[in-house]
Parts: C-alpha cells; structure tokens; sequence
C-alpha cells in the first residue's frame, strides 16, 4: 500500500480515538527530565505539597542561564545580544523600569542598564523593538495609572546601553500595548479602550520628534477593545485582538485593518476593516494576532490571556476553562478560518474543574489560569517551532510544521518562588505577602534567534517571579515527541498502539486526586 493510502486508512482507523482528545499529543520527554505529573500543563495540589513545583518541571529543554534581578512585568523584547523586559511599577524597587541585559555569555546574564522614564518604569506589554531601525519603543501603560508618555531609544551603537531619542506625550493616547509598523516609521498604541481612541498611530519617521497621526474609534457596533497587534511585511495589514468573552456584549477575535492610508502616508488617511472573525468557545480575552507562514500558508497564530473558567472561578459546560492558541487560515483576509487549535489537556472542557481546583492567587480565582499570553515562532516565513508563554503552565514548545498534526514537544516550568519578596515582579505584589505563589505567571512573547537578528542561539523568556532566563530545547526533541499518524511510514498496529497509550495517559491524569 502506498505511503498515502497508508496515511488515509490510519486516520480512518484512529479518528474515534484521536477525536475523544482534542488536545494536542503530549510531548516524549527525556529519563532525566523532571516531568508532570497531572494533566499536561497543570500544577497539581499533590506536586505542591511535595515541594516539587518548587523544584520546576522540564521535557526536553535545559535552563542554560538566568537573571533574575527584582522580578517581571508583561513583556520580553530583544536585540542581538541584549534582552529588554519591563518590571512593575513600584516605589521599592532598587532598580525600577525596564531592564537592559547582557546575554553574551548566556550561562550568565547581566543586567547593564534601567530605563527609568514615565513610559519605561512599566510599559506593560508596549514593549517592542523594532529590527530594521534598531528602536526599541514603549508606551505609559501602567494597569492603574495609564498615561500618553511615550519614549523612543536607539540600541544600534550598543545594545547594553539603549539612548534615548525621545520621551513625548501622545495626545489621545493612554497606553497598554502596541507594536511598530515592520519599516519602524510607526508605532501603533493599542488602549483597551481606557480612553476614546481604541489605536493611535504615531510617526517615528524622525525618532527624536514622535508625532501623533491618527487617533482612531472605531465605527458603531465594531467592538473597540484592542489588545496587541502585529503587521504585514508590507505595513498595509494590521492584525489586531479585539477583547471579549467577559461580561457585556463585545465579541472575542481578531480583526483585519487596512492600514495602508497611514503606511503611505496620505492626507486626512483612513482605517477600513477587512474583516472579522470570533469565537465563544471559552478562551477569553484576546490578547495577541501573530501572522506566519506555515509549510507556504499564510496564517495568524493568536492568543487569548484567559478562559471563562481560570477568570471567573466556575465551568461553564462545553466550554473551555482555560485561553488556548488558534490557528487561523488567512489565505483570504476577507474570510479568515479556524484551521487548528493549540489546546492542551488543561485546556480541555472535560478538564475544567481539574484545570482549576489549585489555588493560584490569594484572591478568589486564579484570572489567567493555564492561559497562553503570547507566542512566538522560530521562523515567521516558514515556521516549524511554536513556543508559548502560558502562564501557570510555564513556557510550552511545540512542532506545528504540519497544522493538521500539531504536537508538543518540551516545556520548562520554572520553579514556584512562594513568599520570596520580589518588588518588579507583577505576580508577587497581585497576591498578599504571606500567599505560598505555587506556580509563576509566565506572560511575556518568547524570543528566538531570528527575532533577534540572530542565526543561532537559544528560546529567551521571562516569567514574572524568575525574571529571564535562556533556555535550551534538546536537539532531538521534535524527532522523539508526539504519536498518532505523524508517520505514514509507520506500522498501522503500533500507531494504534500510540494513540490508545496517549488516551490512557490522559486518563490516568483526569483521575489523579492531586
């Protein structure tokens, strides 16, 4: 039987099987790898009271380096050799604002440099480089006490020592996120609507003399709660995450701008909408719309922060409890579709009691759960490795090469910081000083090499109470994870085999008691 015969009869065999999981397959770790122990991705009460999440958990991926510093905010950016993450904005920090790190030596980072201006003593999740000019940029965006600053520094001479090109104030801006336009002329400022202005874009043609080009609302009935954004090549595209799924009437999912007025710099330019696209399936809060290109297929990776369940503390049937990633097909931006789901077994609606029975903050839910914040890929024009920042279950790696056969491969969750003080850390000053903290907030976008305008090198992350850390995925690691019909080549008995052992583990993990 030939190779494509084979495949087609052994998804006809496996589909009853396969359909009964809709998570992802779980990821083959190594003998020595400090594995989980429940559903994939969760932290367990009983890992907990043994100490072992204080320890951390690893599947084919090694910590090669740390910085931890007084802790993290939202965001990780990065160039060449540098990292820049934010820390929280606070009056006890001996450092405060956004951190500047040497990674040279990965095995041992050192932090050169704080920016210390209204914008960059927390940027939230505004904070971007970008690469074709060398910018690194961010806007006020402190949960609390938003502002309109906004600064520009320059990292091309030295990347350890970031100059300041400007700090402005954006007029109808109050900050949150944003992201730069890929020719770095600019920089658009999301605001979750905490002013009138859902996006404001600004001109960093000059970087010393930021002006302020077009405040946009959008029209009636369009929901204007914008999170992160991310762009075409050519800058004419905006992706942008609409939040909802909480209370009230907007809906959640991504929306498709043309942006072109502004990237060609017309008079009096206009933002039309291309299209939209939702979805009520239980992730919540869109957070992040990431255009790739997968096996020669454009697509929008995206992210929501939340889940019904994680932010509102109860199931609700058929739903899932927890944000996961979607795969959306963009071939035709006027008609976007749902091409896969990133869901882990934490994700699951047949999990969501379980994906929220640990106490994760001193308040009365755990707000972002098993989420995935942000994502990032190892090649945006032909991406093979999706990494993902998911909150309480760390840093997940997976192989998406093939969309219709996405699988993981490696996780590192970082070791639970319980009562440490830690000033710059959001996660740590969220809960009261004497709450054990039995997981991390792992929030920020992770960073390959390529991102950086790199060739080789490690994945980069930061979570809240570890602050950043470089780590390693084992070589091997897409070669021994996953199962199923990932190979036509194999037998038909065995593949059964795999898939019945994959259900089955996910079995014995619903029905652990810790």
């Amino acid at each position: 039987m030939k190779n494509a015969h084979i495949g087609q009869f052994c998804m006809a065999m496996l589909f009853p099987v396969l359909a009964a999981n809709a998570a992802v397959p779980l990821a083959h770790c190594r003998k020595t790898d400090k594995t989980e122990s429940g559903l994939q991705g969760e932290v367990t009460a009983a890992e907990v009271a043994s100490g072992k999440n204080k320890i951390g958990f690893n599947c084919n991926t090694d910590l090669v380096g740390q910085y931890q510093g007084e802790g993290a905010s939202w965001q990780l950016t990065a160039w060449k050799n540098c990292a820049y993450f934010d820390q929280r904005k606070g009056s006890n920090l001996a450092h405060p604002g956004t951190v500047a790190v040497d990674v040279t030596d990965p095995a041992h980072p050192v932090a050169t440099a704080w920016l210390d201006d209204a914008a960059m003593l927390d940027p939230w999740e505004s904070l971007k480089i970008n690469p074709a000019r060398q910018l690194l940029a961010g806007d006020q965006g402190t949960i609390g006490t938003p502002g309109p600053g906004f600064a520009v520094y320059d990292v091309s001479a030295d990347c350890r020592h970031p100059v300041k090109k400007a700090f402005v104030n954006i007029p109808a801006s109050l900050g949150h996120t944003g992201q730069w336009a890929p020719d770095g002329k600019t920089y658009y400022i999301t605001t979750i609507a905490q002013t009138q202005a859902a996006m404001v874009a600004v001109d960093v043609t000059d970087p010393t003399n930021p002006q302020q080009l077009l405040a946009y609302t959008p029209p009636a009935g369009i929901n204007p709660v914008y999170h992160d954004l991310e762009f075409s090549k050519d800058g004419n595209t905006a992706y942008v995450t609409a939040i909802g799924g909480l209370a009230g009437t907007n809906p959640n999912g991504l929306i498709i701008f043309d942006v072109s007025d502004i990237q060609s710099r017309k008079q009096n330019p206009q933002i039309r909408i291309i299209s939209q696209f939702y979805w009520s399936d239980g992730s919540i809060v869109a957070q992040n719309a990431l255009p790739v290109t997968i096996a020669g297929k454009p697509y929008v990776i995206f992210t929501d922060e939340a889940g019904l369940a994680s932010f509102n503390g109860s199931c609700t049937a058929g739903k899932s409890g927890q944000g996961y990633p979607h795969i959306l097909d963009i071939a035709d931006p006027k008609n976007p579709k749902l091409a896969a789901s990133v869901q882990m077994d934490v994700a699951d609606p047949l999990s969501c009691q379980q994906s929220i029975a640990l106490k994760m903050t001193s308040g009365a839910t755990s707000i972002f759960g098993y989420s995935c914040h942000y994502c990032a890929v190892d090649d945006p024009d032909d991406a093979k490795t999706l990494a993902c920042n998911c909150f309480a279950a760390g840093l997940r790696v997976f192989d998406i090469s093939n969309v219709k056969a996405i699988r993981e491969i490696g996780y590192f969750k970082p070791p639970a910081q319980g009562t440490k003080a830690l000033p710059g850390s959001q996660y740590a000053n969220f809960n009261a000083s004497t709450f054990d903290r039995p997981i991390d907030w792992a929030s920020s976008k992770p960073s390959f090499p390529k991102d950086r305008g790199m060739t080789t090198g490690d994945i980069w992350t930061t979570s809240q109470d570890n602050g950043f850390m470089v780590v390693k995925l084992d070589a091997n690691a897409r070669a021994t994870s996953g199962s199923g019909c990932a190979s036509a080549d194999g037998s038909v008995g065995g593949m059964l085999v795999l898939a019945v052992m994959e259900m089955l583990r996910r079995r014995r993990a619903r029905a652990s008691p810790g």
